[in-house]
């Protein structure tokens, strides 16, 4: 019998108490999600990015930021799945984060939201299932900020889902990623109305987080791509040597800087930066190499051809770690010019490989 097609639900569930793995409590902890596809089909989770939201498909806005990969006859078939996704802990659009009111003090958090990490995000994930009275899933999958979200399910939960597909991820964030968040970070804590994090909704660090923006758009995209788009091309401003974007590359990042910051808070930018940094799933674990060997699911890994922040030899060589104790691991690299931001775009060149993995059954 066909399965019930769902209406998309965008709603807030109240997980309760979350303990923190620094130790600390979050009380009264809302997780906003979205729900889509056909009603009693087996359920795929689907964790967003550094400034993704819930919206995966659709939102008041219009279409949400994986609308080319999921949906009625896409490659993620809402016909035969159901979807859940959730704004991350920390995050801005409805979760509990720095925007939210702490039922201790009666203020928002602001700066005094606490350090978080990936495992404290997947915890909160996991309760939401649990309130939402979903018992397996038949995948967990997600990219970059997502695809930490993804391991880290594969190690916290290993018999909770069938399947797990990290995208455009390493094991842990490098030095070199760690770096680039530096100096976003850097960005926010110097403008002048950021206030130690005390800021109000007319004075909002909206200079800094546009300029942290920026810096994360460099690394997002090859330079290949970069130089291919713009070619240097001028603005009728070329000649002015301040304020003005006097090429085309920078009206682009000075557009991608103001509309971030239109919509997200620098307070939540900081605090998921600072979880990214806490990536390792070797951290605790006896290295990555072992945690590496600790996974059950079966997996499909994909990196991207010039990723910076992640590098898809890193990833192919993860894999190779898991395949030593679970051999129904593969690995699949995307050839693109988009580097990281591969995992949002050219969803011909690897959705169908998706597809079927989401239909076969590796065996060892």
């Amino acid at each position: 019998m066909a399965n019930t097609q769902l209406s998309a639900v965008n709603d807030t569930a109240a997980i309760g108490e979350l303990t923190l793995e620094s130790g600390k409590e979050l009380k009264d902890v809302d997780i906003a999600y979205q729900r889509i596809g056909a009603a009693n089909a087996p359920a795929i989770f689907v964790c967003h990015a550094l400034t993704g939201n819930h919206y995966t498909l659709n939102s008041e806005m219009g279409e949400g930021w994986w609308a080319g990969l999921l949906g009625n006859g896409q490659y993620i078939d809402l016909e035969k799945y159901q979807v859940i996704t959730s704004n991350v802990l920390g995050g801005c659009d409805g979760s509990t984060g720095p925007l939210s009111v702490n039922p201790v003090t009666g203020s928002p958090y602001g700066a005094e939201f606490p350090l978080i990490t990936i495992r404290d995000m997947v915890q909160a994930q996991k309760k939401l299932l649990d309130v939402l009275g979903l018992g397996r899933l038949e995948a967990v999958i997600g990219g970059s900020l997502g695809g930490m979200q993804v391991l880290e399910w594969g190690l916290m939960y290993p018999d909770f889902m069938e399947r797990l597909i990290p995208i455009a991820v390493t094991p842990l964030l490098s030095d070199y990623a760690i770096g680039f968040n530096a100096a976003g970070r850097t960005a926010i804590l110097s403008d002048p109305l950021w206030n130690n994090g005390q800021y109000g909704k007319e004075s909002t660090p909206r200079k800094g987080l546009g300029i942290a923006r920026m810096i994360g758009m460099l690394t997002y995209r090859s330079g290949a791509l970069f130089n291919h788009r713009f070619q240097r091309k001028q603005t009728e401003n070329w000649e002015t040597i301040h304020e003005n974007a006097a090429f085309s590359v920078e009206s682009y990042l000075q557009y991608q800087a103001n509309k971030l910051a239109d919509r997200f808070d620098a307070n939540s930018y900081l605090t998921l930066l600072k979880a990214m940094d806490t990536h390792d799933i070797g951290r605790e674990r006896g290295g990555v190499v072992a945690a590496s060997q600790s996974y059950k699911a079966q997996m499909l890994c994909v990196g991207f051809t010039g990723d910076l922040l992640y590098p898809s030899d890193l990833m192919e060589q993860f894999v190779k770690d898991v395949q030593a104790a679970n051999k129904r691991a593969k690995y699949l690299e995307v050839s693109t010019m988009f580097g990281h931001d591969g995992f949002l775009t050219e969803f011909d060149k690897w959705g169908n490989l998706l597809k079927e993995f989401m239909r076969e059954t590796i065996k060892t």
